[in-house]
């Protein structure tokens, strides 16, 4: 729905120490083409000087990085079926990539429904891609950037796990399975620096299915009283409210002959698809990342799943 993503400038400041590091740029053809794939100012900038690099120096120690940028690229120009080629061609440079795990099983899990054919053979590559990224993570893997201060990547760290939690989540709610979802959602938010509040609008959907209303309510309720809560975030939470309440049978569904002053209450969407997390708004791979830890708070900010740039 809507992301925040690093601009050209920026990235390079951050991404170019480590140039410094392992892996080495072989000529200086190749440290100039790695710095204008840092300094592309757009997505479609950022993809062709990320193809120049692949092209034009086939056996770099930069692969894996330049196929990441073209995934995250991808992903926020809203191209999901390339996002998952590029992130799959990452994963295949970089089987530790967690950055691209992430994304990739976003990606797939956002665009499987639940009559799909090949529905389980899609939800298993979630799961797989879920898991290893939390197993990557957990295993402390170096930080991307040694400007990093050991809070900032641990703060990073938490939230890219928390991230991995809301996926499998959303795997089992396509799976019709809302009491594991409740789980998996609930470590998002507890595993999160600060709450989104697009999981805590998700975690209300799978309380809703479990049949809890009362504590659906009371977590859509919790949303909409969240300051600073993007209006699409908290105009989703007060439509879920009313399907919620609607499924108790504690409020009757608008009637079409109604007057639409009397419906004070917006009735429910007829689309049961939650709204965009900030992951999915913001993006998951390390652009967004080093863009919150830059400005000093958390890639998953409260309730901020924000704008493009």
């Amino acid at each position: 729905m809507n992301r925040t993503f690093i601009g050209g400038a920026l990235a390079l400041a951050l991404a170019a120490p480590i140039l410094m590091a392992q892996p080495k740029p072989k000529s200086k053809g190749e440290i100039e083409a790695l710095q204008a794939m840092f300094k592309a100012p757009t997505d479609d900038a950022r993809i062709a000087a990320a193809e120049n690099v692949l092209t034009k120096y086939a056996d770099t120690e930069f692969k894996a990085v330049a196929l990441f940028f073209e995934t995250a690229s991808y992903e926020h120009k809203g191209d999901w079926e390339n996002t998952i080629v590029y992130g799959e061609r990452t994963i295949e440079a970089d089987p530790k990539h967690f950055q691209a795990l992430i994304i990739l099983a976003k990606a797939i899990v956002q665009h499987t429904k639940e009559f799909d054919l090949d529905r389980d053979e899609k939800l298993a590559k979630v799961d797989k891609y879920a898991n290893s990224a939390i197993d990557v993570i957990q295993a402390n893997p170096p930080k991307p950037n040694a400007a990093l201060t050991d809070e900032q990547w641990a703060a990073a760290k938490k939230d890219y796990t928390s991230q991995a939690h809301e996926i499998l989540g959303m795997v089992d709610m396509v799976r019709k399975k809302p009491a594991d979802a409740e789980k998996e959602f609930k470590i998002a938010i507890d595993d999160a620096a600060k709450p989104d509040p697009a999981t805590e609008v998700r975690l209300g959907m799978a309380l809703r299915d479990e049949a809890k209303y009362d504590e659906a309510v009371a977590t859509f309720d919790k949303v909409m009283a969240t300051p600073d809560v993007l209006p699409q975030v908290r105009q989703y939470a007060q439509a879920e409210r009313v399907r919620t309440l609607q499924k108790k049978g504690a409020l009757k569904p608008a009637s079409s002959a109604a007057p639409a002053a009397a419906q004070a209450t917006p009735a429910a969407p007829t689309s049961p698809a939650p709204p965009a997390t900030p992951q999915e708004q913001c993006g998951t791979g390390v652009f967004a990342c080093l863009r919150a830890i830059k400005s000093g708070c958390h890639a998953r900010r409260s309730g901020r799943p924000g704008g493009r740039d």
